[in-house]
């Protein structure tokens, strides 16, 4: 009988850090336009036969709420994500979901996922699609913060000599 209580091998600190750096980069894909996707895309010098593995597909995920941040959970709603597999002629797999039925979008964020995990291909990635991708993000945050701080409305309260 095989024992339940084995310990569990401790993550190589560089394959974890690998991992955090997809996730961000993933998470900036996400947040990209399709039209920005595509365009990378297309300017791609030597792009590698793409074969799909899954989708892209569309569906509904629930979205669940909680009121005041610690109250019992309900369904708040659903929301439209479509999500894409393709592996590359290199071997490589990409994965990507994203809100909304872009499927294009979907499908080209899959490749640039499955081209960042190739060591040779991952410094392009960065490069011509997620610092430019990141740059427009971080002004369209800037300016919103800006927009927002206008509106603020600074409250204080006069104390009066009398009690």
């Amino acid at each position: 009988m095989e024992n339940s209580s084995q310990p569990v091998p401790e993550t190589d600190p560089a394959l974890a850090a690998l991992q955090g750096q997809r996730q961000a980069m993933m998470a900036v894909l996400a947040q990209a336009t399709g039209e920005e996707l595509a365009q990378a895309w297309s300017d791609w010098p030597q792009r590698p036969d793409v074969s799909p593995v899954r989708g892209p597909e569309t569906g509904l995920v629930m979205l669940r709420g909680r009121i005041g941040g610690g109250g019992a959970p309900f369904n708040f709603g659903e929301a439209t994500v479509t999500r894409a597999t393709v592996q590359l002629s290199s071997g490589q797999v990409g994965h990507a979901y994203a809100l909304g039925a872009d499927a294009d979008k979907v499908r080209h964020a899959a490749i640039f996922d499955a081209l960042w995990q190739d060591n040779d291909t991952r410094p392009a990635v960065e490069e011509r699609l997620v610092a430019p991708v990141r740059s427009r993000l971080q002004a369209e945050a800037t300016q919103k913060r800006g927009e927002t701080a206008a509106t603020k409305v600074d409250f204080f309260t006069m104390v009066r000599g009398e009690d």
